[in-house]
């Protein structure tokens, strides 16, 4: 896991970028609420408000990303209210938070600005919870996350605006599977057939049961439950997918909770040093978020130990509380996926894989059009976007690489796929950077090759692993070299995808 951490690339630095921009925005964020007199709750659910808004916000364009961000308390604010309102109706305020999470899921079919509405919607309701917010301070937190969400904006689209350009954000299939059998999915008009539909009624099952029985274990902070169950829903479709984050929850909350006794606790709620170690928490969970969901959940739980030190509470019963609720969400969670239309990891798997391989042939054809002279074409976005699809491949078989699965053969297939998919991806980065290249020629053979390219991901993606033909002779002109590496790792994966065909990667 810290292997990973830090060899993990981080194609143009975006990575970095996004983590150093977002501890300015939230800062900033901070700042401007207290210069306006807020108190530490203000202070805390506007920096909480900046969070969420450089976190969640994913649309393909600025524009896109600036009008979501513009939407962003348009939603929160009726939900901050009905939560400080509804304090003292505890039966109403569940239901209602129960709704919340239901709409908050559907919200994804809309795509990404669906997605950071029903988060941002969501965690609204959380954050009263976490302040426990009153009638009396809803004039104060109002101010507080319009002003840092304009903070936020302030940084995001002026002072550090480096996304000029985006690849199309990656959303969850519309139908996971069906890939190499070449089936057609379930008609879209049947509800129940929708991935969101499904993970709505998932989500409130799961948040049900973690509302129910995180109150039964303590009266005041039952809401750890229920955002543990909503995060480990977050980005994942299959009961495998799931039942693995939930691990992962549970494993980064362990760690964050021992680095919590040997330094929130020590500190006490000291003002500076805390500020500094919340700047790092900060850093540390938009740095970590794209690589490693246990390295993500110890910077989210550090964060949360620091917050309540400054709030005085914090203590070593409460410490084990968090870790209590966060194991009764994950098991809401798990029961959820498991008894309630639940969707194979093998289905969720075909569908990543085979959109991360025509992920491939795209990055392909439009660095050779680069290379034949066109000045249209720009390969860049479509290497974004294949890093993207890759991430999400690398979830869907997590269920399948990890320790626990008693499967050794079907372990080593999906370690097999995964390693070629980033052969294939590292020969496209090579060829990407051959066609940046402007004294870089095109070669007649290019086509060829393009072609070979195009047939083998065609053969692969459509259950015909046998069509593939062997690569050619090495070149040695670099665009052909690297478009000889793509051909031999796509012949690779015949194999174990023949294999799994067959032999499912995971079962039923």
């Amino acid at each position: 896991m810290l292997k990973r951490m830090f060899v993990a690339p981080d194609p143009g630095r975006a990575r970095l970028r996004f983590a150093a921009r977002a501890v300015l925005g939230i800062g900033l964020a901070v700042v401007v609420c207290y210069l306006a007199g807020h108190s530490l709750v203000g202070a805390v659910t506007g920096g909480l408000a900046a969070l969420l808004a450089l976190f969640t916000v994913t649309d393909a364009s600025v524009r896109g990303q600036a009008v979501t961000t513009a939407l962003l308390p348009v939603v929160g604010l009726p939900v901050l209210a009905a939560a400080a309102e509804l304090h003292t109706l505890p039966v109403v305020r569940d239901l209602v938070f129960l709704a919340v999470v239901g709409a908050g899921v559907y919200a994804r079919r809309w795509g990404p600005r669906g997605h950071s509405l029903g988060v941002f919607a969501f965690m609204t309701f959380f954050m009263a919870q976490f302040v426990h917010a009153t009638p009396a301070q809803l004039p104060e937190l109002y101010a507080a996350v319009v002003l840092s969400v304009l903070s936020a904006a302030a940084v995001r689209f002026g002072v550090w605006c480096y996304e000029r350009r985006l690849p199309p954000a990656v959303i969850p299939s519309p139908t996971p599977g069906f890939v190499r059998a070449g089936k057609r999915p379930s008609p879209a008009g049947r509800p129940l057939a929708r991935v969101t539909t499904r993970q709505a009624v998932q989500a409130t099952a799961g948040a049900g049961f973690a509302l129910v029985v995180g109150e039964l274990v303590s009266g005041q902070r039952w809401y750890w439950a229920v955002g543990a169950t909503w995060w480990i829903f977050v980005n994942t479709t299959s009961r495998g997918e799931t039942l693995v984050r939930g691990f992962r929850r549970v494993l980064g909350t362990v760690i964050g909770i021992g680095l919590g006794f040997l330094v929130a606790l020590p500190l006490g709620g000291a003002p500076v040093p805390t500020a500094l170690l919340i700047a790092v928490a900060v850093f540390g969970i938009f740095y970590t978020a794209a690589v490693s969901y246990t390295w993500m959940m110890l910077c989210v739980t550090l964060l949360a130990e620091l917050l309540y030190g400054l709030f005085g509470v914090l203590s070593p019963g409460l410490l084990g509380l968090r870790l209590a609720e966060t194991g009764v969400g994950a098991l809401g969670a798990a029961l959820a996926v498991l008894l309630v239309l639940p969707v194979t990891t093998h289905a969720v798997t075909d569908a990543w894989i085979g959109r991360a391989l025509r992920c491939v042939h795209a990055c392909t054809a439009e660095a050779a059009a680069r290379l034949a002279g066109s000045t249209t074409a720009d390969p860049a976005p479509r290497v974004a976007e294949l890093e993207q699809l890759l991430g999400r491949v690398r979830l869907a078989v997590a269920p399948l690489v990890h320790p626990l699965n008693p499967m050794p053969a079907r372990k080593r297939r999906a370690r097999r796929v995964l390693a070629l998919l980033d052969d294939c991806a590292r020969e496209v980065r090579g060829l990407v950077a051959v066609a940046a290249d402007p004294v870089a020629s095109h070669d007649a053979r290019l086509a060829a090759a393009c072609w070979r390219v195009e047939a083998a991901v065609e053969a692969l993606t459509e259950g015909r692993p046998d069509a593939l033909g062997s690569p050619a002779e090495p070149p040695a002109e670099p665009a052909l070299v690297h478009l000889h590496g793509l051909e031999r790792a796509l012949a690779d994966l015949a194999e174990p995808l023949r294999a799994s065909a067959g032999s499912p990667l995971v079962g039923a």
